[in-house]
């Protein structure tokens, strides 16, 4: 796929596959081109050329709100929950993209996200702006498991948050694999990206320029001077 924005070129050529029930994850310093390419799988940016395809469509041209319809789900950066919303609108809000929901697929969802986000069943009725910066990154992704995604696109869980609550994001994306969910996780945080992922690709200046399963990218003195893990 080849991508950018107005005339300038961001990717150029990136493949990159996402099986089933995988975590895989993309790798890169900043400004190498990894959230160009979230933004296109999602539809907030039409590639210049080449195929995006989830579960035999084509992605490529839909808006944003039909890629979310066909099972596609997208945590943004920073969050981005609403914050003059309560836990539960914002929830509501997530369930608001399924096409035939009723009220015992409600409770459902809602249960098993306070499975695995206890946390925000104790905040349900407090505006977002009032969570912490964890407990908005739960909610963001809570609000995509409401709308039952079936791969799930993470721009930068872990930014900002503290040693503790990475480690609560990276147990939630090992759930969700457990859950038969697929991840396609951007991660400055590459020894948790690793960890927890199946496979990797390492993006420089808006290619791939290694791949492999993540015990390869560990080992690779390739992601070591890239990286610098």
């Amino acid at each position: 796929m080849h991508a950018g924005y107005g005339a300038t070129p961001i990717l150029f050529g990136v493949s990159l596959e996402v099986r089933e029930g995988e975590a895989v994850a993309l790798l890169g310093r900043n400004g190498m081109g990894k959230t160009t390419l979230m933004k296109a799988a999602m539809g907030f940016l039409k590639p210049w050329r080449g195929v995006i395809e989830f579960d035999g469509h084509e992605l490529s041209g839909l808006p944003p709100h039909e890629i979310a319809r066909l099972g596609v789900g997208f945590v943004p950066e920073n969050r981005r929950v609403f914050p003059g919303l309560t836990v539960r609108e914002n929830l509501e809000l997530g369930l608001s993209a399924v096409p035939r929901r009723s009220a015992s697929m409600r409770q459902e969802r809602l249960e098993s996200v306070f499975t695995h986000f206890p946390r925000l069943r104790e905040r349900f009725d407090q505006p977002a702006k009032t969570l912490s910066g964890g407990e908005q990154q739960m909610l963001a992704i809570a609000r995509v498991m409401m709308a039952g995604a079936r791969i799930i696109l993470m721009d930068e869980p872990t930014q900002g948050l503290a040693p503790t609550l990475v480690r609560h994001i990276r147990e939630m994306i090992g759930e969700l694999k457990r859950a038969g969910v697929t991840v396609l996780l951007v991660e400055q945080n590459a020894r948790m990206a690793l960890a927890v992922c199946d496979r990797g690709y390492l993006m420089e200046k808006g290619v791939i320029v290694f791949e492999g399963p993540s015990q390869e990218l560990r080992e690779s003195p390739v992601t070591r001077e890239k990286l610098g893990v």
